[in-house]
């Protein structure tokens, strides 16, 4: 398409010229050092492979190793041929399948809420709740370390937006203590954080819910399956399940699919069930993702060894990396990032991973703070010893050779 005549008399600027100015990501892939897009071409798992390379898989959220779990892959088949691969519109109208409501009964049952919705993503499952709840008078109260899906929830809704300094209930209180009366307040935290593996205090924040009369909605994208005796996550881990308003999942992690569950009080749902726009303008979840949450959550319920397996594993993969050298930061949990420093630095750590088999994911600023690169890795319950053996190993060596340890 031609480029528009834009004269300095008309003032107006070329809504595309941001395109052209942004160079930095092609500045790294010149230099042989961008991490991000890349094709894998197998099945996830504790191994993958790129360009006919085998890698060790240390970069997914595939925390039970469900992907390839015989039933859950019966599960999609049969779902497939039933239902055939799409619902072909929304759940408000033609896109709510009898297996929508049957894993919304058990997801409901699992968390221990009167009710849940499936979304057809976990970020739709953010936005759509946050922005229908929260109105002009309302205030959101969110951790400054919260996923994207929520920050951009809170812009989406009419509410007005504070935040407080990651994990630390004393500056929630003098968020909460500063706010003016007369409006609701919604509290959303992270249960697990996806970059610093650290939990969220959650006793701190529910006392102080109820102090300054709060509600609290908790994503548990990285905790349902992980966190807790029965893998429910963050509420259950603390024995805190009949405290929390709002729980959050996603499909795309411990249940080896794609989508989103919001849970809680039946009239909360049934309020967003009418009034997300995420929801009623979205494309339903197809039959093939739903049967796959469903055989998950039943493996989930019946197969805690794989929970466990998962455990053993991050206490020894947090043990050891400690004691190379490693600044793990004050991750809880089988999301374990390894701090370089600047984003440079971490590219080309992250290049000599992967030269020596390991596949791992870069989070440079603005997704963590300036001078705060991370290597992040994470485990799954199907890794091996030698796996791990492996991945300390050369961990080890490149860490050495790149100044790190």
């Amino acid at each position: 398409m031609a480029t528009p005549n834009l004269s300095s008399s008309t003032q107006t600027a070329d809504v595309f010229a941001k395109c052209s100015r942004f160079t930095e990501a092609r500045e790294i892939m010149a230099l042989g050092l961008y991490p991000f897009f890349r094709v894998i071409d197998s099945a996830p798992g504790p191994e993958v492979t790129i360009q006919g390379r085998r890698l060790i898989m240390i970069g997914s959220n595939n925390y039970l190793g469900l992907t390839d779990h015989p039933k859950v892959i019966e599960a999609a088949t049969a779902a497939v041929r039933k239902y055939g691969s799409g619902c072909t519109g929304s759940r408000f109208l033609n896109g709510t399948l009898d297996l929508h409501v049957e894993l919304e009964a058990k997801l409901a049952e699992f968390v221990r809420q009167e009710a849940a919705l499936v979304f057809s993503t976990g970020f739709q499952t953010n936005l759509g709740t946050i922005s229908c709840l929260v109105g002009k008078s309302d205030y959101l109260v969110i951790d400054r370390g919260d996923h994207a899906s929520i920050v951009d929830g809170c812009r989406l809704s009419y509410g007005k937006t504070v935040k407080f300094i990651h994990n630390d209930p004393a500056d929630l209180e003098r968020v909460l203590a500063g706010l003016s009366n007369g409006g609701g307040r919604l509290i959303v935290v992270d249960g697990v954080f996806s970059m610093e593996g650290d939990i969220a205090p959650l006793p701190e924040i529910i006392r102080l819910a109820k102090k300054y009369s709060a509600r609290v909605m908790v994503d548990d994208a990285h905790a349902v399956g992980v966190l807790g005796a029965g893998g429910r996550g963050t509420a259950e881990h603390f024995g805190l399940e009949k405290e929390i308003d709002l729980i959050m999942g996603t499909f795309s992690k411990s249940f080896a699919s794609i989508g989103g569950f919001i849970a809680g009080d039946e009239d909360i749902i049934h309020y967003i069930k009418h009034f997300s726009r995420e929801l009623i303008f979205s494309a339903s979840p197809p039959p093939a993702a739903v049967a796959t949450c469903l055989a998950a959550l039943e493996i989930m319920k019946n197969e805690p060894e794989r929970r466990e397996r998962l455990w053993e594993i991050t206490r020894r993969m947090h043990r050891e990396f400690r004691a190379l050298g490693f600044n793990i930061g004050t991750t809880e949990t089988p999301i374990i990032p390894i701090v370089i420093g600047e984003d440079l630095q971490t590219y080309k750590f992250w290049r000599m991973l992967t030269d020596e088999g390991l596949f791992t994911n870069v989070a440079v600023s603005p997704a963590v703070p300036k001078g705060h690169a991370i290597i992040r890795t994470s485990y799954t319950a199907t890794h091996t010893d030698e796996h791990l053996d492996r991945v300390l190993e050369i961990f080890e060596r490149v860490g050495k050779k790149a100044g790190v340890i």
